[in-house]
């Protein structure tokens, strides 16, 4: 399994890095335009990515406008609705606004609120059927 996260805070994500290790490879950007890039390229070189556990609030761009543009990357490539990468936001808000917002206006597929746990992980993927 190819996993991408895209988290801002250094501890976040080395946690969340040393979690998701044991289920596959996994790459680590700091921001949604590293994310948008980072999922670029991998699709370029025919090796797209499983997974992305998208940080909602970071630099640059947040991770509700890089997934919007993910999105448009994949419906240009012509992926077909079902087939798209998981999309599994983080944040350490827990409002329905941005629930919505990750949801209906950027197409996640899951919602995490930190602090993120191996269980809560592990059923994300199971949910996601990449784990059995």
């Amino acid at each position: 399994m190819r996993l991408l996260i895209a988290e801002d805070d250094f501890i976040a994500r080395y946690v969340l890095n040393e979690m998701l290790a044991q289920y596959g490879q996994c790459s680590v950007v700091v921001d949604g335009a590293e994310a948008v890039e980072a999922f670029s390229m991998a699709v370029d070189e025919s090796k797209p990515y499983n997974v992305i556990f998208l940080d909602i609030m970071m630099p640059n761009v947040d991770g509700i406008e890089a997934l919007k543009r993910i999105r448009a990357i994949e419906k240009k490539q012509g992926v077909l609705p079902g087939h798209e990468v998981k999309a599994i936001m983080t944040t350490a808000l827990d409002d329905p606004k941005t629930v919505i917002s990750a949801y209906y206006q950027s197409g996640a597929d899951s919602y995490l609120v930190k602090p993120i746990t191996k269980n809560k992980i592990e059923e994300e993927l199971r949910k996601a059927n990449l784990l059995s």
